[in-house]
């Protein structure tokens, strides 16, 4: 739900970016490409530094995707034949139950393994029978762009069985103070 409203959010802002470009009269635009001056009113309106403007509030926002991805959805249980019950990334002891992870940017998380192609730390979020979720990449154990939900139940990870999804990357690996 947070996701969809931070979407939202940011079509509204660029629509309005837009209105604010397009929607003036009689508009000239100088030599000096990037700046357009609008004769109705006599405002000048630098182009250039709104679409940095535009750049800095994708950068700062949390939920806006840096890239996407496609792949399998799995799930899978900390006490699997394979599994020793604790994260690859973090050595993190999972066998209590854990299926969460708080992290200092985007809060609980639900823990995810993937490959190497995406690095510890990476915030990803798809969606899952109808409801967002945000995963963080903990674990390893899987090929490709394939993600891997970690659950506390069996009967869990057979109801998630194997989906083919497309999935955002929010974040490619831990920032500097591993959040």
């Amino acid at each position: 739900m947070v996701i969809v409203l931070n979407k939202i959010i940011k079509f509204l802002k660029i629509c309005i970016i837009l209105i604010a470009i397009f929607g003036i009269n009689r508009i000239n635009v100088e030599k000096d490409v990037g700046t357009v001056f609008n004769n109705n009113s006599n405002k000048v309106l630098d182009l250039t530094a709104m679409a940095v403007k535009i750049e800095e509030i994708k950068m700062k926002d949390l939920y806006y995707p840096k890239d996407t991805y496609v792949g399998y959805l799995t799930a899978y249980v900390a006490y699997c034949p394979l599994c020793s019950g604790y994260l690859g990334c973090n050595n993190q002891n999972v066998l209590d139950g854990t299926t969460t992870y708080n992290d200092k940017e985007y809060g609980n998380v639900r823990i995810m393994a993937s490959s190497k192609s995406l690095a510890c730390g990476s915030i990803v979020s798809y969606e899952l029978n109808g409801e967002d979720v945000v995963g963080i990449v903990l674990d390893r154990g899987v090929v490709g762009t394939n993600l891997d939900l970690l659950v506390q139940e069996e009967t869990t990870a057979y109801n998630v069985g194997k989906r083919y999804i497309t999935y955002d990357i929010l974040r490619f690996g831990w920032n500097k103070d591993k959040s």
